[in-house]
């Protein structure tokens, strides 16, 4: 069975605009070549920022927009994405060449940014079935190095001491989650509202601000063909200044959730080391040996495990929301949405573990 969020389709009705208007101002801006073929497709995957394959002459790109429609404050950031991009292009983080912003909603409906198409694998299931055992373990060692490198960047070096605000990093996430909710709520979830009580009281010390991707898993990244390593990492959107910690406490969802979680992944209740992957111990331990930081406490895991359900709770809300007034960018986004509950009562439960 194919993966349902892979591949491109043909443009969904809600996302058109003018090819035409398109393909002139590619031509001035990215590449003359466009001139000449030049055809649309649009990814099946994206909940957020709708996403296309250009075809231009001899070249392959991305497109990246924002939806059209009322947004959410401070969401869909694309120009944030365009910058993060170019400015890690000088560092061990590997990103595809970007090309362009265009931030004239003239041209295509709203603002959007064109980037290199990386030809590479998009790995959706975490147990890697059709890898081997060595190659399970190599992709998950390299996912490991590539995080560690983004969290050890010189915010200053790379020209982003500016990308975000320093200082109370969860206290923000916090009020940003629990606003970007309540502008999507549509039914009351008890297990949220406790959440939004218990979290502020309990977070822990935070040694270095760093830069975050925020949403690091395994879909959102490319492997080369050839071999388990990482070649590009994808979907900016909720980057910014913030704890290291609980941006790799996210990427290792995956290993606690239990399905139907789409999209977050699924390592829990398998036999890890019969498959080469490593517990979520050891990959901790793998993550904090490279950037030389002392052993995460329990009570410190627990809350990055509930404040990242608590998140992605909201994040799933706001895709609910979006589903309802006729602007999600996928056809997949009423199911995405209706996990807000189960997410914010596992994300609750975590807190008495």
């Amino acid at each position: 069975m194919s993966e349902p969020f892979s591949g491109t389709t043909d443009v969904q009705p809600a996302q058109r605009f003018d090819e035409e208007r398109l393909r002139q101002w590619f031509t001035s801006h990215v590449d003359e070549d466009a001139r000449g073929d030049f055809g649309i497709r649009q990814f099946r995957g994206g909940q957020s920022n709708p996403t296309f394959l250009v075809d231009a002459g001899r070249h392959r790109y991305v497109l990246r927009r924002k939806p059209s429609g009322e947004l959410l404050p401070s969401a869909h950031a694309v120009d944030r994405e365009f910058r993060i991009m170019k400015a890690l292009a000088r560092t061990e983080v590997p990103v595809p060449r970007v090309h362009a912003l265009c931030e004239d909603d003239e041209v295509i409906g709203s603002a959007f940014y064109v980037m290199d198409y990386m030809d590479g694998r998009i790995l959706w299931d975490p147990k890697l079935p059709d890898a081997s055992r060595e190659e399970r373990s190599l992709i998950c060692d390299d996912m490991n190095r590539v995080l560690a490198a983004l969290h050890e960047v010189d915010v200053e070096a790379a020209g982003l001491a500016d990308f975000g605000r320093t200082g109370n990093y969860i206290e923000r996430q916090i009020a940003r989650w629990t606003r970007q909710y309540r502008a999507s709520e549509t039914e009351h979830i008890e297990a949220f509202e406790n959440l939004i009580a218990w979290l502020p009281q309990h977070v822990p010390a935070v040694a270095a601000t760093r830069i975050v991707h925020g949403d690091f898993r395994l879909d959102n990244l490319v492997f080369a063909r050839d071999s388990p390593r990482v070649i590009a990492v994808l979907d900016w959107e909720l980057s910014t200044l913030g704890d290291p910690m609980a941006d790799f406490a996210y990427h290792c969802m995956a290993w606690q959730l239990p399905p139907p979680f789409r999209g977050l992944g699924d390592l829990s209740g398998i036999q890890l080391a019969r498959l080469g992957l490593p517990s979520v111990e050891r990959h901790l331990a793998r993550y904090c040996e490279r950037r030389r930081l002392p052993a995460v406490t329990t009570a410190a895991w627990r809350f990055y495990g509930a404040f990242n359900l608590f998140r992605a709770a909201a994040i799933a809300q706001g895709i609910m929301g979006r589903a309802l007034a006729g602007n999600a960018s996928s056809a997949h986004a009423l199911e995405a949405g209706r996990q807000a509950r189960a997410l914010a009562e596992l994300g609750w439960r975590t807190t008495q573990d």
